[in-house]
């Protein structure tokens, strides 16, 4: 059952969670081969303790402890006991070097940090200098000490422990005095240029979220979630509180290369995910039915275009047919439950967010009976600002949005803007940027565009900043062509499509090693990418597919040349955000002299 809409904070949230369900399991964390659970009561205990202990160190309203660690359920703890103490919680991406995660340190004015090991640790400590008011380092797992500067979790944990029992009805009494207005978390936009920005997140921020999200009624206290976002993220972190409001439980493992292991033995009912995730298993699926070819590969094409017209009648609200549903009931049993299967077999829904989705690829998987919920919102306004209904779901839009978010559609050049109770309260320490983005009244500038339908629905277009203007002075919205061309070739891994103040349109391709050493074999060539990525025989497959994309666009959207790359865009060369969005800038700045040879004479293929 959900929670009365009656929580002031977060904190009373989880109090009230924990009193309305204390013996019904809340977590699964990784347990060897297996998985261990953990009920709200538990739950509850370790984060009183946590809470206790940072009170007993010296913590005061408002004063920001970090979180430098993956996604693990010591993440959620320490946050919660943050929180309950009164505190507000940073969050640091482990990906982080050692300069950007002191930087974040000393612009928040951090005093406490949970680090995950002995190599985050290690990070800061590096920094150690830099950092004056930052007074403890508390270690999830073991790490050297450095003099006493670090502590364990479990020893924070025993020293809260003793200080609730000195005095059992403190902690309790300072969780529920917590205002709605107070700070609960600052993020750093990860960015795609520049330095990023403390965005400042209350406790109503988050409480307006979960009742928000749960007026939807998607979900219920039966439901099982798979949690592997990173919890750094605002996407993340949205999810945590609405577990605290609806009480469903939750297997936490931010190990993304065991998230198909996990799904299938989890079993979620749903899970949130980035597009990335999608593409990844759509090449996946394509090339290796591809790959068995003959009557497996006519088979699916069946399936897939069974599950099509199916669609099709849905969204039309015609009737299926005897004849339409057998087909479907058959293609179900031959092609869509092996899919299923590697979803665990029990999964309602995915939602996507952080991201836009392509149009192709939601299509795709709904055709083969996979539902997924794109949803859409910013860290500025606490990541969900609109969501799409099983009931109400249109391809290509982001559905509608949470009551009592108001929405403007800017007439001069169509940019979504957003107020409510899930708006920042500002930029950390810069009131000129906070200005820029919240203007007077209060509407929150997202730098996106897009358009409402008439059930008010929202379809996002592309990023203001992303546009792409030709020198012939068309607008060009890349993140469109990227996503179709993804959605359309499975032996594309990543594209960055180029082209402001230039003549036409280029791109830039990272391939997809699966599938593509799957057909360099068939081709009895090298499945080395680097030498696939400079074979002409590749770049004639890749063209294969991006020659039908061009006879569907206008003249000037055409790609007129691309370059294989012969590495993906990643994390660790500092090419993409942690929610693993290009960093259009950085990639086009390292790939310089390939787009500019692409210009050389100025013609076209």
């Amino acid at each position: 059952m959900s929670t009365p809409a009656t929580s002031r904070n977060v904190s009373e949230l989880l109090l009230e969670r924990i009193a309305a369900t204390p013996d019904a399991e809340a977590f699964l964390t990784p347990d060897g081969a297996g998985w261990s659970g953990i009920t709200w009561k538990q739950f509850g205990d370790r984060v009183r303790n946590v809470a206790c202990g940072l009170r007993a160190l010296g913590l005061g309203a408002e004063e920001r402890v970090a979180i430098l660690a993956g996604t693990r359920l010591d993440w959620i703890v320490a946050d919660s006991g943050t929180l309950c103490a009164g505190g507000a919680t940073t969050t640091i991406y482990p990906s982080n070097t050692a300069e950007e995660s002191a930087f974040i340190l000393a612009d928040s004015n951090t005093t406490y940090l949970f680090a995950e090991n002995a190599e985050q640790v290690a990070k800061i400590a590096s920094k150690r200098s830099e950092l004056p008011n930052l007074k403890k380092v508390i270690s999830f797992d073991p790490a050297p000490d450095h003099g006493g500067w670090v502590m364990p979790l479990a020893a924070l944990e025993k020293m809260g422990a003793e200080e609730h029992a000195r005095a059992p009805d403190l902690y309790e009494a300072n969780a529920r005095e917590i205002k709605p207005s107070a700070l609960a978390t600052l993020i750093y936009t990860s960015g795609t240029t520049g330095r990023p920005k403390g965005v400042e997140l209350t406790h109503d921020c988050w409480i307006y979220e979960a009742e928000g999200v749960d007026a939807f009624k998607i979900l219920s206290a039966s439901d099982v979630q798979l949690l592997w976002l990173p919890l750094s993220h605002v996407f993340g972190k949205v999810l945590q509180v609405l577990q605290f409001r609806i009480g469903f439980k939750t297997a936490v493992d931010g190990r993304v290369d065991k998230l198909m292991e996990n799904l299938a033995s989890i079993r979620p009912t749903f899970v949130a995910a980035v597009p990335r995730i999608f593409e990844k298993v759509y090449n996946k699926v394509i090339g290796g039915a591809k790959a068995k070819g003959g009557a497996s590969w006519a088979a699916f094409q069946w399936g897939l275009s069974v599950g099509k017209k199916v669609s099709e009648k849905k969204f039309a609200g015609q009737s299926i047919g005897p004849i339409l549903a057998l087909q479907h009931a058959l293609a179900s049993k031959l092609v869509y439950s092996k899919l299923h299967a590697r979803f665990g077999g029990n999964l309602r829904f995915f939602v996507s967010g952080s991201a836009a989705l392509s149009r192709q690829m939601s299509e795709f998987f709904y055709a083969m009976d996979v539902i997924i919920l794109e949803g859409y919102g910013l860290t500025e306004s606490s990541a969900a600002s609109f969501i799409n209904h099983p009931d109400s779901l249109k391809f290509g839009t982001v559905g509608r949005p949470l009551q009592g978010t108001e929405v403007k559609i800017a007439p001069a050049d169509g940019e979504i803007l957003l107020r409510g109770r899930g708006i920042m309260r500002g930029y950390h320490g810069l009131p000129e940027a906070t200005a820029e983005s919240l203007d007077a009244e209060g509407y929150l500038h997202t730098g996106d565009i897009g358009e409402l339908d008439e059930k008010g629905r929202l379809r996002i277009t592309d990023r203001k900043k992303d546009l792409i203007k030709t020198s012939v002075g068309k607008y060009v919205a890349p993140q469109d062509l990227e996503g179709r061309l993804k959605a359309n070739c499975p032996y594309v891994s990543q594209v960055l499509v180029h082209g402001n103040n230039r003549n036409f349109v280029t791109a830039l391709v990272t391939l997809d090693a699966e599938a593509i050493t799957a057909w360099a074999r068939e081709q009895n060539l090298s499945t080395d990418l680097k030498t696939l990525a400079a074979d002409p025989k590749t770049h004639a497959l890749i063209k294969s597919f991006v020659d039908p994309l061009n006879a569907s666009l206008a003249n000037y959207e055409r790609i007129g040349k691309f370059a294989v790359l012969p590495n993906e865009f990643t994390l660790e060369a500092g090419e993409l955000t942690p929610s693993q969005k290009v960093k259009r800038k950085v990639v086009e700045q390292k790939y310089k002299d390939v787009l500019d040879g692409f210009y050389a004479g100025n013609i076209a293929e």
